[in-house]
């Protein structure tokens, strides 16, 4: 009878504990209306040029632990939007971005660092180009709460970062056209219920 007990006892300690653990972590899908990479250069020394990608992804929020949280961001090559078809080209194309080769750039995070109230750094790898490098993107959650039109749970993100392109091989007219390339990022996720 005391081994049933104890056993029973365990199971439920159990069962709590990863009732406990799914309910702080959250689920959420990046709403790919909402949600791009606006990216700047500098263009000889002229002007600062903008791009812009359309990107989809998820994070497990872990509303306990922060820094247990995950995200995962694909970012679609071939959506580059400048505004100017001839030039859109020009970058899909092998002198720059290389869509048919690398249609995809992925972002994968492996630390969230809180670093104020409302303020995270949250590093990662990003794979551009073929290429795998470190990033970090200083992130500010700007709204969490029910969605006024989906009425889910919704969390709204602004996030910047820089990088050098010439580190995932695309390296074509520098110094003229700016090796670093500074990155704006909106969020909105969503969960599922």
């Amino acid at each position: 009878m005391k081994n049933i007990v104890s056993k029973t006892i365990l199971a439920a300690a159990l069962i709590f504990g990863f009732q406990t653990q799914a309910l702080a972590e959250v689920l959420y899908t990046f709403d790919p209306s909402h949600t791009f990479v606006l990216w700047h250069i500098n263009h000889f020394g002229f002007s600062n040029p903008t791009g812009k990608w359309m990107a989809e992804g998820t994070l497990m929020l872990d509303e306990a632990k922060l820094q247990d949280s995950k995200v995962k961001v694909n970012i679609a090559m071939n959506s580059i939007n400048t505004g100017i078809d001839k030039l859109d080209e020009h970058l899909r194309s092998p002198d720059f971005f290389d869509v048919h080769k690398y249609p995809v750039a992925i972002f994968v995070s492996d630390k969230v660092e809180r670093v104020g109230k409302d303020r995270a750094k949250v590093h990662g790898m990003l794979t551009l180009h073929g290429v795998t490098k470190p990033l970090v993107l200083d992130v500010k959650l700007n709204k969490a709460g029910i969605h006024p039109i989906t009425n889910k749970k919704t969390l709204g993100f602004s996030a910047e970062g820089k990088l050098k392109r010439s580190d995932f091989g695309i390296d074509k007219y520098i110094p003229g056209l700016g090796d670093e390339v500074k990155l704006d990022i909106e969020v909105e996720a969503n969960t599922n219920s």
